[in-house]
This record gives structure tokens, sequence and C-alpha cells, in this order.
């Protein structure tokens, strides 16, 4: 056989070598399934860090409230209520609630299933957090409580709230 003969001879593909079985794909697509699913599991967000971002939130949101008790100069109130929580404003007739996008109702992320609200020094636990028009108000702790664990939201008075 001439070698220009021979040379293409070998570079001729036979006949059922080429590509994949369809039973090595299978394998393929199995073991790459199995592998998506573990890292799903373990991409799983865990319950108590949902508890503490809430809490955080939260924390958050009292600051907005003290400030807006300042700004409209009436005093701001928070309150749980049944799967979440509210703020209301203080009127000539009452509590109104507040309908705003920063301080309207919302219901509660994390898995909170109760509130616990106590001002140090005090024997009676509270319904209501409220915000007074001065900068300078009363020590406070809100405690949510979840399946996993609680969180407290200590304000120390002086408009600022940290979770622990």
């Amino acid at each position: 056989m001439p070698p220009a003969v021979a040379l293409r001879e070998t570079r001729r593909i036979r006949p059922g070598a080429a590509g994949f079985t369809l039973l090595e794909m299978l394998v393929v697509l199995v073991i790459a399934g199995l592998l998506i699913s573990l890292a799903s599991l373990t991409l799983t967000r865990n319950p108590r860090t949902d508890l503490n971002e809430e809490a955080q939130r939260l924390a958050l949101l009292f600051e907005s409230a003290g400030d807006e008790a300042q700004v409209r100069a009436r005093p701001v109130a928070w309150q749980p209520v049944d799967g979440g929580f509210r703020f209301d404003i203080r009127t000539s007739d009452g509590w109104r609630p507040l309908r705003d996008d920063l301080l309207g109702p919302r219901r509660w992320e994390g898995g909170v299933t109760s509130v616990s609200i106590n001002y140090p020094g005090s024997d009676t636990s509270a319904q209501r957090v409220v915000f007074g028009t001065e900068s300078i108000d009363v020590p406070v702790q809100v405690t949510l409580f979840a399946a996993v664990g609680h969180a407290t939201i200590t304000g120390t008075g002086n408009g600022r709230y940290e979770v622990r």
C-alpha cells in the first residue's frame, strides 16, 4: 500500500468507534444530577441566620421610627400583631396605623413565632414600644422568639438599637 493511502486509512474513523454510547451519556447525567442535588442541599439557609437578619431589620426600623417621631413631633409606636407587626402614630383621636412604605404593616420573616417587650426596671410586659418626640428615650428590650432560638433587640434610650 502506498504511503498516502496508508495515511488516509489511519485517519479514517471506523464505524462504531466515534462519540459516546447512550449508556455512557446516561451515567454522566446521573452523576451530574447527584452533584447538583448535593450542592443544593448544602446551600440551604440557616434558620438562626434568618432570625438574626429579621432582628437586624427590626432594629433599623426602630431607629427610623424614632427619627420619624422626632420629625413629625408626634409619638410613634411599634406593636406586634398576629403574624407580623405594625407602626402606629399618635393623633388627636388616638393611635392610627402608619401606611407608608418604610413603616407600614409587615409580616414576620425568619420564623418569628412570638415577641416579648420589656422595659428594664418594670415588672410588667408591655404591648408596644413607644418612640417619643425627644432624642432621649426609655431603654427597652424586644425579644423575638422562633423555633431555633431567640434574638434580643436592645435600645439604650439614645435612639440606637443593637441585636444581641
